[in-house]
């Protein structure tokens, strides 16, 4: 059982997720312990403080980490990057942080991604033991870092929940949003859920609104309490055509992150859409 009289860290709090999260979590009386390598844009609340921080720095993430219940983990490279980019602060940072966690004894809440399985075609419903598949370099981070939360759960008992978050955004832009989205009002109660929650061991949760068109089936969403409240589906009319023409895009769950520098040869529209 979590204690929640102890403070809340959070990583890429600078970050657009990040300052949903201060605002909503602060609102709810959280003590909160904020990190980034970039400067917080916002009016800090009260119960919250700052201290600008390197993932990559081992002794600075233990320090702020120390005495806290759980870590929010959503810094570090958030979009498709080479290699070399995604290797420090998704794969050293988080290391990192389960240090922390295990030093603390502090639950861990990973913002990992669609990504981590965006190889599945559209037409697949996935339930939260379905096979990885990641499209990219971060994608396989992600995937990395769930397997990563499962030994510190297996070894140290730490648990995760891994939030394998959708399109967090304010509202859906294209079609494949429309399976995909996640509104912040329902990020930010998933994220409260799961700092609440008695017991999670380590756990999946698909970080997506109530999408009748969802991709994603099953899941522990029961574990915490969480239900989404919002959805994409009035917004059909006006992005249910939207598409690309990129028929790698349109043929898979990870969209244009499966399709850069995609160099098999290209999906016939028939594997698509049929005869």
């Amino acid at each position: 059982m979590p204690d929640l009289t102890k403070p809340v860290l959070l990583t890429g709090a600078s970050g657009a997720l990040g300052r949903q999260l201060t605002r909503a979590l602060a609102a709810e009386g959280f003590s909160l312990r904020l990190t980034d390598i970039l400067p917080f844009p916002d009016k800090l609340p009260a119960n919250a403080r700052f201290v600008k921080a390197d993932l990559a720095d081992g002794v600075a993430i233990l320090r702020e980490a120390e005495g806290v219940s759980s870590i929010l983990h959503f810094g570090g490279v958030s979009t498709d990057l080479t290699f070399e980019n995604v290797l420090g602060p998704n794969i050293r940072g988080l290391y990192h942080i389960y240090e922390a966690a295990r030093r603390e004894g502090a639950r861990v809440v990973f913002a990992s991604s669609n990504h981590s399985i965006g190889f599945h075609e559209r037409t697949e419903k996935l339930d939260h033991d379905c096979d990885m598949r990641p499209d990219s370099y971060y994608g396989l981070s992600k995937a990395y870092g769930e397997l990563m939360g499962r030994m510190y759960f297996d070894k140290h008992g730490i648990e995760s929940v891994f939030l394998r978050i959708g399109s967090c955004f304010p509202e859906p832009v294209d079609a494949r949003m429309l399976s995909t989205w996640l509104s912040y009002a329902d990020l930010c109660r998933l994220v409260s859920a799961c700092i609440r929650a008695p017991k999670v061991d380590c756990s999946v949760i698909w970080g997506a609104s109530a999408n009748s068109r969802g991709f994603w089936g099953k899941d522990a969403r029961a574990k915490i309490g969480w239900q989404p409240e919002d959805s994409a589906d009035g917004f059909a009319g006006q992005l249910g055509g939207k598409v690309s023409d990129n028929l790698v895009t349109e043929r898979y769950q990870g969209g244009i992150y499966c399709a850069a520098e995609y160099s098999r040869p290209s999906p016939s529209p028939k594997d698509i859409f049929g005869a």
